[in-house]
Order: C-alpha cells, then sequence, then structure tokens
C-alpha cells in the first residue's frame, strides 16, 4: 500500500529533450535581451490595437450588441442576415469586388512600372519625378480638384468643356449620376495610388546589386524585360510582398474616395462598398455585433487574397 502511494507521488521526469529546448530558449531570450526590449513597444501596441480587436470583431461577431446592453450570443444569426437577408450588403460586395479587381492590379502594375522608369534616371531628377508622382497620394486637396473638374454645373471645368465643344446641350450631374459615379471614383483612386507601394518599390530597385545584371548577361540574358524577370522582380521579392498587402488593403478599403466624392450613401448605392456598410452600422446605427460580422468577412476576403498573391509572386523568376 506504502509503496503504491510512493508510486502516485512522484512526479513524473521532465525529458531531457525537452529541458534542453526550454533552456536553450531561456538562454537565447537572456542573449538577446536587449533585442527584445527594443522590439517590445511595437509588439505591446500590435497586440492592443491589431490583434485584439481582430479576435474581439470575431468574438462580437456572435453577438448582438449595442453598446449599451451586454453582449447577447445569437450564435449565427448575424452571417445568415447579412447573406440571406441584407440586399444592400450584396451590392457592397459586388462594387467592392468590381473596385477592388481593377484598382488593385492596376494600381500594382502602374507603381512597379512607374518605379522602374524612374529608377533609371539621374539621382537629382529622380528625386523631383518622385514627389512628383507621390504628390497625389498626400494631397489633401486632390478630392477638391476632382470635385471642382466634374463639378455638377456648368462651371464645371469638364462641363464647360463638353457644352463648349457642342457635346452635350446641359451639365451632367457627374457625382450624382449612377452611371458616373463608380467609374470616376476608380479614375481618382488609380490617381492616388502612388503611394507607399510606389516608394517600396523604388527602395527595392535601389539596393540591387549591379553585378548580378553583368553575371546575367553572361549567362544569357538578351534584353531588359528578361534582366526585369530573371534578377530584378525576384531580388526585390519582400518589396513586391509589401506593395500587393498595401495594394489589396487600399482596394478594399477605398470608401474615402467615394465619401469625399460622391457622398454618403452614394446615389443609388452605385458605389457603396464593404467599408461603407461596416461605417453605416457600427458607426451610424450602432449595431456593434453585426457591424462585427462584417468587419470579420471583409478580413478573410483580404487574408484569402493576400494568400493568392503571395502564392503568384512565389512563381516570380521561375
Amino acid at each position: 500500500m506504502s509503496q503504491n502511494a510512493a508510486a502516485v507521488k512522484t512526479p513524473k521526469p521532465t525529458s531531457r529533450k525537452d529541458m534542453t529546448k526550454f533552456q536553450w530558449t531561456i538562454k537565447e531570450i537572456a542573449r538577446n535581451k536587449t533585442a527584445y526590449f527594443m522590439i517590445a513597444p511595437f509588439m505591446i501596441l500590435f497586440l492592443i490595437f491589431t490583434v485584439f480587436p481582430v479576435v474581439l470583431s470575431m468574438i462580437l461577431s456572435f453577438t448582438e450588441f449595442n453598446l449599451l446592453e451586454f453582449p447577447k450570443f445569437i450564435f449565427m444569426d448575424n452571417y445568415i442576415r447579412l447573406f440571406l437577408d441584407d440586399d444592400i450588403f450584396l451590392t457592397a460586395c459586388q462594387n467592392t469586388l468590381v473596385f477592388a479587381s481593377i484598382t488593385g492590379p492596376a494600381s500594382y502594375l502602374i507603381s512597379l512600372l512607374v518605379a522602374w522608369f524612374i529608377n533609371e534616371l539621374a539621382p537629382k531628377i529622380r528625386a523631383v519625378v518622385t514627389l512628383i508622382f507621390y504628390a497625389p497620394s498626400i494631397a489633401g486637396s486632390v478630392y477638391l480638384i476632382w470635385a471642382t473638374l466634374f463639378s455638377g454645373d456648368s462651371y464645371g471645368y469638364v462641363n464647360a468643356w463638353l457644352m463648349e465643344f457642342g457635346l452635350i446641350t446641359n451639365p451632367i450631374l457627374w457625382f450624382s449620376d449612377a452611371n458616373y459615379v463608380m467609374p470616376l471614383c476608380i479614375v481618382v483612386a488609380l490617381w492616388t495610388s502612388l503611394g507607399t507601394s510606389f516608394l517600396s518599390f523604388i527602395a527595392g530597385l535601389q539596393t540591387i546589386d549591379k553585378s548580378l545584371y553583368e553575371a546575367g548577361a553572361v549567362d544569357g540574358i538578351k534584353n531588359r524585360w528578361q534582366e526585369l524577370w530573371y534578377i530584378t522582380l525576384p531580388t526585390m521579392k519582400p518589396q513586391l510582398m509589401f506593395g500587393a498587402v498595401m495594394s489589396i488593403t487600399n482596394s478594399f478599403s477605398f470608401g474615402a474616395v467615394v465619401t469625399a466624392l460622391a457622398g454618403f450613401p452614394s446615389v443609388d448605392y452605385a458605389a457603396h462598398t464593404i467599408m461603407h456598410h461596416l461605417d453605416d452600422y457600427g458607426g451610424q446605427r450602432f449595431e456593434v455585433g453585426y457591424s462585427s460580422t462584417i468587419a470579420v468577412i471583409l478580413f478573410v476576403i483580404m487574408v484569402g487574397c493576400n494568400l493568392v498573391i503571395k502564392k503568384l509572386l512565389s512563381k516570380v523568376g521561375q
């Protein structure tokens, strides 16, 4: 009896392999404590303002919550309502996918090609041209310029020119007509698309070792397009991936462009997006549970697109 009791009280010995791994981890943390200390502020802010809100949104998406009462768990009701009862959400999905499928790839390719062109210029000229192309993405007055050009009265520049040449007899209400809102917003989004990804491409092009091109010429590369595909793009894959993430993020969150030009909501929901729908229920109606459901769907779509882009970029230069 005493032997059985002793056997029960005896702790299970820790495996030598697990103990060695644990000790190695502790030693590595102690050895690199300065590095961990330096990245701690970022990691803390990242967890608080990025990871925690995403996890909280996923949890709240299964609840009914209005910010005043305690959340009430309703399981999948929000998702059923979103896909089966919310016609405006389906319209928002359609508009968002149309916008993203045009502006995402187009802005990505434009940023890459313009950066490649600018990289060939002399350093002083390159700095000036980079500023010229980058300025629209940070200038707050860009929406005012486009709103003035496409003003709905006869004093709008486009209407005035069209009437002067006899192409129209009455002014067109550009941002109040469902036929013109989406195309114009797409054009403005492309005009302002040379932003952070554009700068990352320029930085990536500047870091490429010039000797790689000489080695490529010896190996049989004959023109600039082959240099781009077999040397330039594979060398700057980190910048390409970063630019792809930024392009996807911007293409799925372009609500500010529509709101600035066409108001909120846009006429006949012609340019109503998932971001607008999220803002409507979260910021206007305070249906936080339902808006969290919309946010989760948008998050899943963006993650899926990022995975597809990562798969495609892995084939560059192969």
